[in-house]
């Protein structure tokens, strides 16, 4: 047909199309009527599941490593956790293995708004917690850039060199790693430095080595702690310098220890001396220098770098060695007195309570510290959001769960794996001790600091350390809304 266009033709109906095409419409609508009176007689019959929903931004994996300056930007308007809703979730999981009791407590770290209390203001033994309140008081006194000073100094008679502490307990054998944390400063470089103003000023060997670690007084080891312990490699009579942070070597963690870390550090000086062409006298003495007349000096890495390995790796002996120059720096005494009652001045200036405490070192060896729950999670609450910007310095020191520190080998359980790499946190061990105190962003975008200790626990009932994993991980997943 002329002048219609293929689409406006006619189209002549098969056969065949009749024949077949009532019956399918008739069995298409009693399939739909059939679907719909399905569903309404079982509700679930047709539904597909859900997606998840969306993680939050702060709890995703992120493309680039942040700063240290704060845990914020949080927003600000997230709603804070119900804490009856809080209280019912760790009351599930915060009980003890076996003997013993947990206290501990919650807060919004923006408010300081209790979420969840257990004794909190009951004095207990903290452990390793006691390195938190170090750590705050070491950043107040000292400043998170500050650095210790190992000096070879000239003495009266110039064929003797006097190598001076100056409370640098990281010092390595080697030469200075300027990187580094431990072995910054070490001693292959300091001896070159010592060979070559020995050589400017004319001085020929044979050159007696002497150490001055006067700097810090008292007894070198804590009447307070078990000789058990100090046996055990956990810490060390302590001196103003040491190799290795009072270790043989830097990868030896465990066994005994140096007992005078000064005279080991000065014999390791005196080979490296000898080792870069100077002729020394064998054996070391203790001395005094002539300030005036230095020869060489090496510098530690920053108070911020080591506050955060002592926090992360437990150092015991870095952690006294950093409340000696908190007690220089607070005008007290460098002893272990001094150094306790340096860390209790320093946290009343930042307005947390301490009349309570009874603290007998300031790395948690010794079983006579009693702190209570609250006066370390207020302690967290000043490092991660208080007014005092030196504090955070502080934050990439907490163990990260299941990733770093003393946190590495644990949130692998399925009790405790949502609280991986969210979770950060200090830990704490002694024989029937066990306490984690440290910081969570809730699933609501909600900053929460927290603080829990157990005391009178079953010796090594493994279920102690997953009850606290597992309080930290319900907080890092709760919205905990009414």
């Amino acid at each position: 047909m002329k002048g219609v266009k293929n689409g406006g033709a006619r189209k002549r109906v098969p056969a065949a199309w009749g024949r077949f095409t009532w019956p399918v419409l008739l069995t298409s609508v009693l399939l739909c009527l059939g679907a719909v009176v399905a569903a309404g007689m079982f509700p679930n019959l047709l539904s597909f599941p859900k997606p998840p929903p969306p993680i939050p931004s702060w709890q995703q994996v992120p493309d680039r490593l942040s700063g240290a300056d704060s845990v914020l930007p949080l927003d600000a308007s997230a709603p804070i956790p119900v804490a009856g809703e809080v209280a019912k979730l760790l009351d599930a999981t915060l009980k003890p293995d076996g003997a013993g009791s947990i206290s501990g407590v919650v807060m919004d770290a923006s408010t300081g708004q209790i979420l969840f209390d257990r004794e909190a203001n009951a004095n207990r033994i903290p452990a390793s917690n006691m390195k938190l309140l170090t750590a705050a008081a070491a950043l107040k006194a000292l400043g998170p850039e500050s650095r210790f000073t190992t000096r070879v100094l000239a003495s009266d008679n110039p064929s003797t060199v006097v190598l001076t502490g100056g409370g640098d307990v990281l010092l390595g054998a080697s030469a200075s790693e300027p990187t580094a944390v431990l072995g910054r400063a070490g001693l292959a470089s300091l001896a070159a430095d010592t060979a070559a103003a020995l050589a400017s000023a004319g001085v020929q060997g044979p050159i007696t080595v002497q150490v001055d670690d006067s700097l810090f007084s008292g007894a070198p080891l804590n009447p307070a702690w078990s000789l058990d312990d100090v046996a055990a490699g956990e810490t060390a009579p302590l001196f103003s310098l040491a190799l290795n942070s009072g270790r043989y070597a830097p990868d030896v963690l465990t066994g005994p220890r140096p007992q005078d870390s000064a005279i080991t550090t000065a014999q390791a000086f005196a080979e490296q001396l000898a080792a870069a062409g100077v002729t020394v006298t064998p054996g070391v003495e203790r001395g005094k220098g002539l300030p005036a007349r230095e020869l060489a000096a090496a510098e530690s890495a920053t108070v911020n770098e080591q506050v955060d390995l002592m926090l992360e790796s437990s150092d015991n002996f870095l952690a006294e060695a950093l409340g000696r120059m908190t007690a220089l720096a607070s005008g007290q005494k460098a002893t272990y007195d001094g150094a306790t009652a340096a860390v209790r001045q320093r946290l009343a200036e930042l307005g947390i309570a301490t009349d309570s405490m009874q603290l007998a070192d300031v790395s948690g060896l010794a079983l006579e510290n009693q702190v209570t729950a609250r006066q370390f999670a207020e302690v967290v609450r000043a490092i991660t959001s208080g007014p005092d910007l030196a504090l955070r310095a502080a934050l990439d020191g907490f163990p990260v769960a299941g990733l770093t520190g003393t946190l590495n080998d644990r949130y692998g359980e399925a009790g405790t794996s949502e609280g991986a790499g969210l979770v950060r946190a200090k830990t704490g061990t002694l024989n029937t001790v066990i306490a984690l105190s440290g910081y969570v962003v809730d699933s609501d975008g909600r900053l929460l600091v927290f603080s829990f200790i157990g005391n009178g626990l079953d010796p090594g009932a493994a279920g102690n350390k997953v009850a606290m994993d597992r309080s930290a991980s319900v907080l890092a997943s709760c919205g905990c809304r009414a």
